[in-house]
């Protein structure tokens, strides 16, 4: 858990915001002190100091930075409800195919309005990806930090031009730890699992698998030349969440791909017909 990290902190992790020339505010206001209290510190036994503080005032910092996340979520999620946006919240381990994943999804949504956001340690080789497909992408670069936070996304909100009614898909930082604990605002979290990861995955990590609403088991097509066990995969996710959706796809041959584009728009319906009734 980095909750007391610092990751999340500009000023302590170097994080460098990039936007596109160009401000759409929505009314909303965050508060972009950049200002987390989020600290370095390492783990010890209970009532014992710790980086110079208690496991007491440990608990306490984690309380104050997940509590000052949550606000700026809801204020995020505010927003995207007024505007009856979808928002979806990729997360998953390092090349596990979000992005090429993302690109084939713009691709098959056709003229449907969407923007991402997308997150990355450094460079904007991903949303360079995006914006090649036309769709509209901002990048965060969060330096040290192993996520993105509400605040980020909130400030990356104020600078697109969200359009009623699309989708926001937020890529995350490559991570299955430190983004299952950060509500950004999203409406699911959805997790891509590459087949070639290990069946024991949504095991070793059940926080990440736990908070997602859906499981993409990408890589599909390497399957048969690999001992990858598909069916050990859904039994494990099954096991941490009962609940979980799963759908087995590959995003380079377009294998399963219609279902998730019929996830994403029965979902979008579903938000819809709440917001009305």
């Amino acid at each position: 858990m980095c909750t007391v990290c610092g990751c999340g902190d500009a000023r302590l992790a170097g994080a460098d915001h990039h936007h596109p020339e160009g401000h759409h505010h929505h009314g909303h206001s965050h508060d972009h002190d950049h200002s987390h209290d989020h600290l370095h510190f390492g783990s010890g036994p209970a009532g014992v100091s710790v980086g110079g503080m208690s496991q007491s005032r440990l608990i306490e910092v984690e309380t104050d930075i997940l509590a000052k996340n949550d606000a700026h979520a809801t204020g995020n999620r505010r927003v995207l409800r007024a505007l009856g946006i979808y928002a979806i919240n990729l997360v998953s381990s390092p090349g596990s195919g979000k992005t090429t994943l993302l690109c084939k999804t713009i691709e098959m949504l056709g003229t449907t309005p969407l923007a991402v956001i997308e997150g990355d340690q450094q460079t904007e080789n991903d949303a360079d990806r995006i914006r090649a497909t036309g769709a509209p992408a901002i990048q965060i670069n969060t330096g040290k930090g192993c996520h993105l936070d509400g605040h980020m996304v909130g400030h990356a909100m104020d600078h697109l031009a969200l359009k009623p009614g699309s989708f926001l898909f937020i890529e995350n930082v490559g991570n299955l730890v430190c983004p299952a604990a950060f509500d950004l605002g999203e409406d699911a979290k959805v997790a891509i699992l590459s087949v070639t990861e290990g069946e024991d995955k949504p095991l070793k990590y059940p926080d990440m698998f736990t908070a997602a609403k859906l499981a993409i088991m990408n890589k599909v097509d390497l399957a048969p030349h690999t001992d990858a066990d598909l069916d050990a995969y859904e039994a494990n996710l099954r096991r941490v969440n009962p609940l979980i959706q799963i759908l087995r796809v590959s995003a380079r041959t377009g294998e399963g791909m219609e279902g998730w584009i019929r996830w994403l728009k029965a979902q979008h319906a579903a938000k819809t017909l709440a917001k009305a009734g």
